[in-house]
């Protein structure tokens, strides 16, 4: 059984504030792709400040996928009148560990 769910903006940014203490706001340069984003594992949900043990539940892993992109990058993916997106546009592996640093707080190692 799986579920994804997609959090935006600031709702994204208070989840990730909430979860990436659990691995000690450390993220490995391995996280990331080429286009920036960064993805890492929690081994039981019960680790995140606030949520408690249900029996009814258990205990499950989650995986945390992060996408980032820059303002404009919808023209790519529209429906209508798509266009290419020039390369400095693009996200880099740096540009996104530059962020996650500054926003965050994170650490990567």
């Amino acid at each position: 059984i799986a579920c994804m769910v997609t959090l935006r903006k600031q709702k994204a940014i208070e989840f990730l504030k909430k979860v990436l203490p659990v691995v000690d706001n450390k993220i490995s340069k391995e996280c990331f792709d080429e286009r920036g984003n960064f993805s890492f594992g929690i081994k039981e949900h019960i680790e995140i400040p606030g949520v408690r043990y249900d029996p009814e539940i258990g205990i499950f892993c989650m995986d945390i996928c992060v996408s980032l992109s820059r303002p404009g990058y919808r023209v790519k993916k529209r429906r209508i009148e798509k266009t290419k997106i020039g390369s400095k546009h693009l996200l880099t592996p740096e540009e996104a560990m530059v962020f996650v640093k500054e926003a965050l707080g994170v650490e990567v190692v």
